[in-house]
């Protein structure tokens, strides 16, 4: 892992934005950066596994936090809302995560070619230790970066290879689902895509139900099951995560935020703003500059 945590840090340090979070020219491969443990930051996270490579981080899904350190990865495997906090960080040995969203098509043809069975439903997120395999691929990965003539030719490659050795360590049992057309991850999943399309828009249960493949009851069961939310509130977050992002990111007013996101009430938003992130929106937001400016 100390070779991983070299290639991480390197790219991390170099390309890092405000938020600690640093792109690569990897579809769906990120790094995360942090020099102080971090206030709680809500998201709807897309599947994905992130190994953390030196630092320590706490995410909570429902009633369920896990706690996870340098060595261990979490895997997230369908759209969840999560709150999670970097517990573990300084400017002496700053927080580095590798994180790679997951690919269900990649998955798919990898468990048809393995002919591995997909198994009963997991659990969507879990901690493990790293499997060797993953963070060696991993770190062939990062490296690959450095030599960006090379990426067109060999990314494909290595991003089959971690997908493999997921499918194949520990974590294979919790990512089979997302290859299962017919898995229920894989319906409630197209309907997300179209919450998170048109989040700002009331969307009808029966299209959303329709685009799982469902009966509007069943929908609503399963949904649950893999989001702990119900459609409206899964939206809800949806509107709020967004909204918080366009007043600290774009400097938007909360009206301006509150109508952007599809509240028809700035009250209401104000109302719900509290009780998901803690404070009204403009207290929030001071807050939120405050900190940034003392560190």
């Amino acid at each position: 892992m100390t070779s991983l945590l070299t290639a991480v840090s390197r790219h991390a340090d170099a390309c890092s934005g405000a938020d600690g979070i640093a792109q690569t020219p990897i579809p769906g491969l990120s790094t995360v950066r942090a020099a102080a443990p971090s206030d709680l930051l809500h998201a709807v996270s897309r599947p994905l596994v992130a190994i953390v490579v030196q630092g320590a981080k706490q995410v909570t899904m429902g009633t369920q936090t896990f706690a996870f350190a340098a060595g261990e990865s979490m895997l997230i495997t369908a759209d969840v809302p999560t709150v999670s906090q970097i517990t573990r960080a300084s400017v002496a040995a700053p927080y580095y995560s590798f994180v790679l969203e997951l690919d269900p098509t990649l998955i798919a043809e990898l468990c048809a070619e393995m002919r591995i069975d997909v198994g009963a439903d997991a659990a969507p997120v879990r901690v493990d230790a790293t499997d060797s395999e993953v963070a060696d691929a991993a770190l062939r990965l990062m490296r690959l970066l450095e030599r960006p003539a090379s990426l067109p030719v060999l990314q494909a490659q290595l991003l089959r290879e971690i997908h493999y050795w997921l499918l194949a360590g520990r974590h294979g049992a919790a990512i089979r689902q997302l290859g299962w057309p017919d898995g229920h991850a894989h319906r409630i999943a197209r309907a997300v895509a179209i919450l998170r399309a048109d989040y700002a828009r009331t969307v009808p249960v029966e299209r959303l139900a329709a685009a799982a493949g469902m009966s509007a009851s069943s929908f609503h069961q399963h949904f649950r099951a893999v989001t702990s939310l119900s459609p409206l509130q899964f939206q809800k977050r949806l509107r709020l995560i967004e909204a918080r992002r366009l007043l600290l990111s774009e400097g938007r007013s909360a009206a301006a935020a509150a109508f952007a996101v599809g509240y028809e009430s700035v009250s209401q938003f104000t109302r719900e703003y509290g009780r998901l992130f803690g404070k009204p929106p403009v207290t929030d937001v001071r807050e939120a500059r405050g900190g940034t400016l003392a560190a």
